[in-house]
Parts: structure tokens; sequence; C-alpha cells
């Protein structure tokens, strides 16, 4: 059975409690649904060396895959206020990968498929060109 938005937000908003910002001060927590209804989350993890920060969608897709793989097929993110936030660029490419062009993304705006978020993205299908 695949989560809906209101115990995704729930679990991502669990999840900033969780999160290790002591640089930015800026907790995220994720939480998506695999195509076999798994709930999957994920928090940011800093660290010192900025570069090297792994955003809560990072967490989330490194649990997707060591609890069984799968597809992504629904995700949000949130602030430590528990307000839906936007998956910066790198994160969009990491969902686009797992997920594909129809995994749906809860914005602040509602609802929108990673292809409009990420249009034209570069994926696994371009390296067999």
């Amino acid at each position: 059975m695949m989560a809906g938005w209101d115990e995704l937000l729930a679990a991502a908003r669990e999840m900033t409690t969780r999160s290790y910002a002591p640089y930015s001060k800026y907790p995220v927590g994720a939480a998506g649904t695999a195509d076999d209804g798994r709930l999957v989350t994920g928090c940011n993890v800093e660290n010192a060396s900025y570069g090297l920060t792994l955003c809560a969608e990072c967490g989330l897709i490194s649990q997707l895959i060591a609890t069984g793989g799968g597809r992504l097929a629904a995700l949000c993110c949130v602030d430590a206020s528990g307000t839906v936030i936007m998956p910066c660029g790198r994160c969009r490419q990491l969902l686009w990968e797992h997920g594909g062009p129809d995994l749906q993304v809860l914005t602040p705006n509602g609802p929108q498929a990673i292809c409009d978020l990420l249009p034209q993205a570069f994926g696994p299908a371009d390296l067999m060109r």
C-alpha cells in the first residue's frame, strides 16, 4: 500500500529531529514511498567540510537501496518547521535516477513529476548511446 502525502509529511517532519545540522542549523527530513509500498526516509548529515554534507534525499535513496531496491514513487522534503521545500539540483538528479520521470515530488505548489522539476535530465539511458 502506498503512503499518502499526509503520512509522508509526518515521516519527513520526524526525520528533521534526527538531522545532524550543527553548521547550517537547517535540519531537513525526507520521506518517500517505494514502488512496492515501503516507506523510506532520510535526514541531512552535515560535515565540517561543507562539500561532504549529505542531503536528506541521499539518505533516503541509501535506505531505498539497502532495504531491497526498487523505484521511488513519491517523495517530500521538509525543513525544521515542517514546511515543504524543494530538493536541490544534485538531489533532483539522484531522484531521477531512482524514481524515473514519473516520480511524484510534493512541492510548495503541490505534487509534480520529477521530469517537470528536472527537464531534459541526464540518466542511465544516455550512457547507452
